[in-house]
């Protein structure tokens, strides 16, 4: 009587494919048994085993690599390694987790790429009425900034901060915003940039601190990108920056060219 059973029979007893045990045997993890009179490969009890116990470590996680020295070891070693292969799970699942996480926030647009303090801004330009085309524009320019000059960035958020909290500040914006309806030669947009530098030159905790300015000028490229981003889309407070901005560099504010 033929004693054994055949690859097919193996891997069906412990839950894996063919190819699989064919894996587990080119790797060197479990001996290949020997051929019957039939020229069939037969596995018994002690193969069956061997295979049980490589799937298992590795569904457990641990690297094919790693499961044959791990299962010639002694008792001492295999605690010792299954310590080790424990930790690396860990260090696996909160990586996991922290992708997750992005994968969430990503669900709400750009704010993944944004720290909470950014965010936090964002959401109080909504509060304050601000519309979602403009919020949507102001994350952008965030996202930019942060990346293109990372030295003015915590400056430049601490500039937006003073500006939410400066009613005026928050009109004068928003008269920015309504301005997009109006032609681009329209008087009244001078009129509402010389509002506009006439504030901040009033009220320097506007313009951001000297150090955070001192990047935004050592960053001129870097700043036209950020200042012209959806310039095509918003031709009005294109030209109302580039007015606001003359007027502040003629009273002496060191900002970037464009």
């Amino acid at each position: 009587m033929t004693s054994g059973v055949t690859i097919g029979q193996a891997a069906a007893f412990v839950g894996v494919t063919v190819k699989t045990v064919r894996h587990y045997h080119q790797q060197g993890l479990v001996d290949e048994p020997q051929r019957d009179s039939s020229g069939y490969r037969r596995y018994g009890s002690t193969e069956l085993l061997r295979l049980v116990q490589v799937r298992t470590l590795a569904a457990a996680g641990v690297p094919l690599a790693g499961i044959g020295p791990l299962l010639d070891a002694d008792a001492d070693r295999f605690a010792d390694s299954l310590t080790v292969v424990a930790r690396q799970l860990t260090e696996r699942i909160a990586d996991l987790t922290a992708r997750l996480a992005t994968l969430h926030r990503l669900a709400e647009g750009d704010r993944a790429l944004l720290p909470e303090r950014a965010c936090t801004i964002l959401d109080r330009m909504a509060g304050l009425g601000f519309g979602p085309d403009y919020v949507a524009a102001q994350r952008e320019a965030l996202v930019l900034a942060r990346v293109l000059v990372p030295d003015g960035f915590d400056g430049f958020l601490t500039q937006l901060e003073h500006r939410m909290d400066d009613p005026e500040a928050v009109d004068l914006a928003k008269r920015g915003q309504e301005a997009e309806t109006w032609d681009p030669d329209d008087p009244r947009i001078e009129e509402l940039a010389t509002a506009m530098a006439d504030h901040f030159l009033a009220n320097p905790e506007l313009l951001g601190d000297p150090t955070s300015r001192r990047a935004w000028t050592k960053a001129p490229i870097q700043y036209r990108l950020i200042n012209d981003h959806r310039g095509d889309q918003a031709p009005v407070s294109a030209r109302l920056t580039a007015l606001t901005e003359a007027r502040l560099r003629s009273a002496g504010i060191p900002l970037p060219r464009r």
